[in-house]
């Protein structure tokens, strides 16, 4: 028996889709923190970026669809699937609230903290993908996830140790408190955007590149909706504004942005949230190396320990992963099956 299962990845695809995945985000988290100043502060409106980033993933989709479509069938495609256009502002104001927290949670960790903390979300993701896809995680499958917390936890064993013994370092926790109540709004509306957006994604009739389209749509009218509550709706895309978007790291951050958004469409369709999770955990590995060599941020004992632990997880996960096709991949896969089935069948009578 293989120590990985074969149901972990089905095709090349699904795992060049994993691979590229973790690289895309590792390089985003890299890319958002070298584009702070002496101050820790962004010099662009980050708002723009986003909307910026919205609009280039959208029309991508777009493209993609055009390339095999007409332009009559991407009408008719709009004209008749307006409800999934009104479902997915669910996904895409949580996006939304997750994309502006990451700009402000990145700008007080550092990148190897900050997406440790974001793990908190990964039993979370079980428990709202075993309610909206009614599919009973295994015990060894909730044990992995409970491993993979447990060494997202164990990274701040040694900053929880300080804090006890400094009461100023409690002081400023204190002071400083909100900052961890704003990553768990963005663990929450990480989690529950992603699991509702695999549902739709598997569950719509929709074509799959018009369901990106829409969900790219509606996440710009979201942000915009942002920019408008902040007071910054028509100083956005001023000249100065667009001035400071053009800058190497910025232009980088949105283009890396893009593909990230492109990547997860395709993650959520060939894979899942549960592994999804665990390329999340796999990032940590290499950001903190690299923030390391780059930034110089020192990586201590705790982060080689927790990042042993994340590996152990993945290891468990991988000889029992949870499968979540969707409805037409479960009956391509199940025809594919079969055939082979008839194949060896045949083969044997010879």
């Amino acid at each position: 028996m293989a120590f990985i299962s074969q149901d972990l990845f089905p095709n090349t695809l699904s795992f060049i889709v994993f691979v590229s995945y973790i690289a895309l985000f590792v390089n985003q988290g890299i890319l958002v923190t070298a584009s702070k100043d002496e101050k820790n502060n962004y010099s662009y409106n980050t708002t723009t970026v986003i909307i910026l980033t919205e609009f280039f993933k959208c029309f991508a989709f777009v493209l993609m669809y055009l390339k095999n479509n007409g332009s009559r069938e991407f009408l008719n495609e709009l004209k008749n699937n307006g409800q999934a256009l009104l479902l997915y502002f669910v996904p895409a104001v949580l996006y939304s609230v997750y994309n502006n927290l990451s700009f402000i949670n990145l700008s007080y960790y550092d990148p190897t903290t900050y997406f440790l903390l974001l793990q908190f979300k990964t039993v979370l993701t079980g428990i709202v993908f075993q309610i909206l896809f009614s599919k009973k995680l295994s015990k060894l499958q909730w044990f992995s996830l409970i491993l993979l917390t447990f060494g997202c936890i164990l990274k701040e064993v040694r900053h929880s140790y300080k804090s006890s013994l400094n009461p100023e370092l409690m002081t400023n926790f204190r002071l400083f408190d909100y900052h961890f109540i704003l990553i768990l709004i963005q663990v929450f509306t990480s989690v529950f955007a992603s699991v509702y957006n695999e549902y739709l994604i598997k569950g719509c009739d929709a074509h799959f590149m018009i369901q990106n389209i829409f969900m790219y749509f509606d996440s710009i009218v979201s942000n915009c909706v942002v920019l408008l509550y902040r007071g910054e709706l028509f100083t956005a895309f001023t000249l100065v504004n667009l001035k400071s978007v053009c800058q190497p790291t910025v232009l980088g951050i949105i283009a890396n942005g893009t593909c990230i958004g492109i990547c997860i469409s395709f993650f959520l369709r060939y894979l899942n949230n549960i592994l999804k999770s665990f390329a999340s955990a796999t990032e940590l590995m290499f950001t903190a190396i690299l923030a390391w060599i780059i930034f110089g941020i020192p990586v201590d004992f705790y982060t080689f320990a927790a990042i042993f632990v994340v590996t152990c997880a993945i290891m468990i996960y991988s000889r029992n992963p949870v499968v979540n096709l969707s409805k037409q991949d479960q009956e391509m896969f199940d025809k594919l099956k079969e055939k082979s089935k008839n194949f060896e069948k045949i083969a044997t009578d010879v």
